[in-house]
């Protein structure tokens, strides 16, 4: 198979808006640390201490993430300057690294909406405790 150097180039758009989407993530749940965290330190509710750290799993899973995913840009961007020198094999050694390395990366970010799920499980239960404490009452 020829690789041309337009291979490579159609998975930067993908790649920049997947980074935008990590990016967007991680934004969030770093507000809601410093939230929680906030909360807990005038409540001490012990049960924001299980949430806290599920969200501690999730920004660790989406920076390992963005790691794979901007390692992938870069193979694909050695791809393109190995096609433009004419060097064929290596070309396509690289570029099914980065393919791979993508691949690890959308894994990780399906971890991390598996922990994500978690968490609002954890809110959940919280909340029916909530309301079983005020039926008792």
């Amino acid at each position: 198979m020829e690789l041309s150097i337009q291979t490579p180039a159609l998975l930067f758009p993908a790649i920049s808006l997947l980074m935008l989407s990590y990016t967007n993530r991680f934004l969030a749940i770093s507000a809601l640390i410093r939230k929680l965290s906030a909360d807990f330190e005038s409540t001490e509710h012990l049960g924001l201490l299980p949430q806290i750290k599920n969200l501690r799993r999730r920004v660790y899973l989406i920076r390992w993430a963005q790691f794979f995913a901007i390692i992938s840009m870069l193979g694909c961007t050695l791809t393109m300057f190995l096609v433009y020198e004419r060097l064929q094999s290596p070309a396509t050694i690289v570029f099914a690294g980065s393919l791979l390395l993508m691949m690890i990366s959308l894994l990780l970010c399906l971890w991390e909406i598996f922990v994500s799920a978690d968490a609002l499980r954890l809110v959940l239960n919280d909340l029916e405790e909530k309301e079983r404490a005020l039926k008792k009452h």
